[in-house]
């Protein structure tokens, strides 16, 4: 046991040295002046590094060799999670992390100025050392894991994902989904269509909103907070959860819901047990399961209409409207909120939409990461997959391939996450609807008894348990697209 309890405390040091990163992260997101980028990404070099060398260091594996626990399910599980992570750091050079960590910060330097611009040409070169060195990290993960290189990277944001389990779940998802979207497209054109309100949308009217929003949700502004940046991401640290979203003056609504989409992540966060902060055991369970937090806030419980019952009478009041006003009532919220139609940007799809611009981003990441693709033609495949899935021509790259930021930070695996995490999110609210009165609370606005389940059976289990076996205790069913199409039609075909 004293080998054990000594490493919980490298993991704790560690796991310090990770918090100061991720703000760092959100720094750079956030406040960072554009010409500091050189300097910060030596910076992050350098606690990258030190953070890889910290985990590699000759007394880690001994310490390991040597460790014992007392049997318990959250010892035995934050052991082996330190085993995964020491297996998976000494894979990799401490150098290629620092140089990859480097890339990584003037990458996204560059696709700031190459996003308003739309010049992909001149954000190429940046770009493709990224995609070079993630490969570099992709195959010696894979080498010593077993694995090939794409789902070395997934493995790093969804611990035991792999393309094998992810292709038949998009290919029925894929198969089933265009009717469905054909079918809820006819039947929107029959039904009588109400005024969406009319802005201008003041900022400060928005900034307040979403703050109502998040604290109603559940949200401790003693330890977070809400801020602005070009793409909304939750980041920050144990204890410090920083989310961010972007205003429109003319569509208050992206706004919005990207809060509650980002405090879905933020309260898993907040919600894991503090017993066991700073070990591994203690962190998320994946990505998948993050994205299923955030998504069951945003697409299936906010989204709704009881939730647009409670939210439609305090919207003209956050404004300044008379709410008898054409556009004002909770119908013509949940109206615009539950509008299905094809567009360009990701973060604003709606539920039906947003897998196929995840297919789209996914079968391009794969062939990246294999060398199926060169990065140069990446804006045409990217234009000619959401010309095939969504029936849109792309006009530019600011709207196209440029649009997120997770290529240029080198998140190759991550995509296929968001998807996932939607297919885990109707699931887990199938699951909450069998013992709780869902849309009896969301219609006083009162998030209390989604929060007791979720951290019931998700937050408070942390990374006890594989992300799997969790989805299925806690649904009765292994993941699937069953319970998301089945409810999307509840909800758009009546």
């Amino acid at each position: 046991m004293d080998a054990y309890r000594e490493l919980e405390g490298k993991f704790a040091q560690r796991a310090a040295l990770g918090d100061a990163l991720g703000l760092l992260s959100w720094d750079q997101n956030v406040l960072m002046p554009d010409g500091a980028a050189d300097r910060r990404a030596d910076t992050m070099a350098a606690l990258e590094g030190l953070s890889h060398r910290l985990l590699i260091a000759p007394e880690i594996a001994e310490l390991l060799e040597k460790a014992t626990t007392d049997g318990s399910l959250w010892q035995t599980s934050n052991l082996a999670w330190m085993r995964r992570q020491y297996a998976r750091a000494m894979a990799v050079p401490s150098d290629l992390v620092e140089a990859l960590s480097s890339a990584r910060v003037r990458s996204e330097a560059a696709w700031r100025v190459a996003r308003e611009t739309s010049d992909f040409e001149s954000f190429l070169p940046r770009f493709q050392t990224v995609l070079d060195l993630t490969r570099e990290v992709g195959t010696a993960v894979g080498e010593v894991l077993g694995l090939s290189p794409y789902d070395a990277l997934l493995d790093g944001f969804d611990p035991g994902m792999r393309q094998a389990i992810i292709d038949p779940i998009f290919k029925d998802l894929s198969g089933k989904l265009p009717s469905l979207l054909e079918e809820v497209l006819a039947y929107q054109r029959t039904q009588p269509r109400s005024l969406r309100p009319q802005g201008p949308f003041p900022v400060e009217a928005q900034k307040k909103l979403g703050r109502a929003m998040m604290q109603r949700m559940g949200f401790d502004f003693s330890r977070g907070r809400l801020d602005v940046s070009l793409h909304p991401f939750c980041g920050g640290a144990t204890d410090d959860v920083r989310i961010t979203t972007r205003y429109d003056e003319a569509d208050f609504l992206p706004a919005l819901f990207g809060v509650i989409h980002e405090t879905g992540h933020a309260l898993y966060d907040q919600g894991l047990p503090s017993v066991w902060r700073g070990q591994p055991v203690g962190d998320a369970l994946g990505m998948t399961l993050h994205e299923s937090q955030s998504l069951i806030m945003e697409m299936q419980f906010c989204r709704s209409e009881a939730f647009t019952a409670f939210m439609g009478p305090r919207l003209a009041e956050c404004f300044g409207v008379d709410e008898s006003l054409p556009g004002w009532n909770a119908e013509s919220l949940r109206q615009a909120v539950q509008d299905v139609k094809p567009g360009l940007i990701r973060v604003d799809a709606d539920e039906l939409t947003y897998p196929a611009h995840i297919l789209v981003r996914y079968r391009i990441e794969t062939d990246l990461i294999a060398g199926r693709l060169a990065l140069r033609d990446l804006p045409e495949a990217f234009n000619a997959g959401i010309r095939e899935l969504l029936g849109i021509e792309v006009p530019d790259n600011r709207q196209g391939c440029l649009q997120d930021i997770h290529w240029p930070e080198g998140l190759f695996g991550y995509f296929p996450c968001y998807t996932l995490g939607a297919l885990t999110a109707a699931q887990f609210a199938s699951a909450i609807e069998q013992t709780v009165d869902v849309d009896g609370a969301l219609r006083e606005g009162d998030f209390a008894p989604i929060r007791q389940w979720l951290s019931d059976h998700v937050w408070s289990r942390a990374s006890s348990v594989p992300p799997m076996q969790l989805i299925r205790e806690a649904t009765g069913h292994d993941l699937s697209a069953d319970a998301f199409l089945a409810r999307a039609r509840r909800r758009y075909l009546g």
